[in-house]
């Protein structure tokens, strides 16, 4: 009984509750977020030691699997995380529910944009010859 006091009047007179959706939203953003703290020590290391370096030692640095694969899991995370706190932006402060809803599809389609172009490079960094 304590539950239906603590909902709105709206609420409780057409019986909507919450989604639920809020929740894991909040724990993906949360996990990507634990996630980028030690990509992003490792990636500020490793451009801090080819600081200076040739394209040659790029190219080295990025045949050692590892180093492609944590540099895949960085942009991945990286927009993901992006993606889900500009979500929170767009359907917080963006109006009109025609404007959110192509502000939300143009943001999703950069960050897929994004993630493609930066594996590719990746890829194509880690396999030249």
């Amino acid at each position: 009984m304590a539950a239906a006091r603590m909902r709105s009047q709206l609420g409780r007179a057409i019986g909507l509750g919450s989604s639920k959706e809020g929740v894991e939203h909040w724990w993906r953003q949360r996990t990507t977020a634990a996630l980028l703290v030690p990509l992003t020590l490792w990636f500020v290391a490793m451009a801090v030691s080819l600081a200076g370096a040739d394209r040659q030692a790029l190219v080295a640095w990025m045949h050692n699997p590892m180093a492609a694969v944590l540099m895949v899991l960085l942009i991945v995370a990286t927009f993901y995380h992006t993606a889900l706190g500009l979500q929170v932006v767009i359907e917080d402060y963006v109006h009109g529910e025609a404007l959110k809803l192509a502000s939300l599809v143009a943001m999703r389609l950069l960050c897929i944009l994004f993630v493609l172009r930066g594996v590719l490079a990746v890829l194509k960094l880690a396999f030249a010859a």
